[in-house]
């Protein structure tokens, strides 16, 4: 069926508040670690904790979606992920918000189920222009809750933070059973065969590459988000919340930039953008890197590296979704377990890096993880040819690439069995 704009926004919010929940911590570290007594070596911890969470959802709640119809699933997650955000917002000692942020990070891979069912209710000609449009509801949610919690821990406190994430992530739970359809598919596949189906896909090449990628792509995400807060609040800038989180919005803008990707890989071009934007996210850390001096080429970097990581992100679910119709949630969930680990390393080492080298390291760490996915990418894009080039005129550009992708899949199956 058709996706309509009602149902692609909707699609969208639910994204971007659930992964809000995830990132909202970032731009009031130094806040939280005041108030409850964390030590500056040890914050990266409380980002890595809604990670880890995230992490364990991916591998046992997201294959619920190919069993369980995904209306009902989306919106009963949306209220555990509230339920987990309260807890946070109550903590009155570090290890209780560790659980609250574990607990949310669990049932906010509600995000995956969400872009999996965009998926299936899209056409093949559609699918990656629905796909970009969800996914920047993802970034939306990355990159608004670094201005949103800034600004509302300004005004009021790092609680505030999860208490409006609460009331927004109930509201959603209510909207999604009133106005999404339900679940089309009338057979469930069984949970342990949903689990055999998704520890298969270890064994194919396109999923690992592309999983390898996410990995690296995400942890130098990661690195820029999970430390950025810390030189900017020191000498010579000493920025305050509202003003750290500020930065998200060159993110954004870089992020909501990249949303054509969908458009690209419905045309064929998957492989190409991937390989083009990862040279942009290694680039883009020459700017990162000089917060000493300056502060607009961090701007310009961020915004390059924002753009940089959906285009790939994008262009990786487009190729995976379509090879895999009839196991999206699947095979979405072990995708993204590749990037949740990522983003636990950034986010665990930039800190600590961050503590010992200053903010060249992380820098110097960020670019790294960038160059790793490059050498991934280079290393596989010889496996799929074709997958880059233009379509033939007399054919439609988004059938094009949906019988390029299948092919590209057949190979990468054939080889790795």
């Amino acid at each position: 069926m058709s996706m309509t704009t009602g149902r692609r926004t909707l699609f969208a919010a639910v994204c971007a508040v659930a992964v809000a929940s995830l990132y909202a911590a970032q731009p009031v570290l130094a806040q939280i670690g005041t108030d409850l007594g964390v030590p500056d070596a040890h914050l990266g911890r409380i980002v890595a904790a809604g990670q880890l969470g995230y992490l364990a959802g991916l591998a046992v709640l997201v294959p619920l979606g190919d069993m369980i119809d995904r209306r009902k699933l989306i919106s009963g997650h949306l209220l555990l992920t509230g339920v987990a955000a309260v807890l946070a917002a109550t903590a009155a000692r570090a290890w209780v918000l560790l659980v609250g942020l574990a607990v949310a990070g669990l049932f906010a891979t509600v995000v995956q189920t969400t872009v999996a069912y965009a998926a299936a209710l899209s056409t093949p000609e559609e699918r990656g222009r629905n796909l970009g449009v969800v996914t920047s509801g993802v970034v939306v949610g990355i990159l608004g809750a670094r201005v949103a919690a800034g600004a509302l821990a300004t005004a009021w406190s790092w609680r505030s933070v999860y208490v409006v994430l609460a009331v927004l992530l109930v509201t959603l739970a209510c909207l999604v059973l009133r106005t999404l359809p339900p679940d089309p598919r009338t057979d469930h596949a069984p949970y342990r065969q949903v689990l055999t189906s998704l520890g298969g896909l270890f064994r194919e090449r396109l999923f690992v590459s592309r999983g390898l990628i996410a990995f690296f792509l995400f942890a130098s995400f990661s690195t820029l988000w999970s430390g950025l807060a810390l030189p900017l609040a020191a000498a010579p800038w000493h920025l305050d919340t509202a003003q750290i989180g500020l930065f998200g919005l060159a993110g954004l803008a870089g992020a909501l930039g990249a949303a054509r990707a969908g458009r690209w890989a419905d045309a064929g071009f998957a492989s190409a953008v991937t390989g083009g934007a990862l040279a942009l996210l290694a680039t883009s850390w020459l700017a990162i890197g000089q917060t000493s001096w300056s502060l607009w080429p961090v701007v310009i970097g961020v915004v390059v590296l924002d753009f940089a990581v959906q285009a790939v992100h994008v262009s990786n679910q487009h190729l995976l979704t379509m090879t895999h119709p009839h196991h999206t949630s699947s095979a979405i969930g072990g995708y993204m377990i590749f990037y949740a680990l990522g983003s636990a390393l950034g986010a665990t080492t930039t800190t600590t890096v961050f503590a010992d080298a200053g903010w060249t390291g992380s820098s110097v760490l960020g670019a790294a993880f960038a160059a790793c996915a490059l050498t991934v990418w280079a290393a596989n894009a010889h496996q799929g040819p074709g997958c880059g080039g233009p379509p033939r005129m007399e054919e439609d550009a988004g059938r094009r690439g949906f019988e390029c992708v299948q092919k590209c899949g057949s190979r990468y199956r054939r080889r790795s069995g």
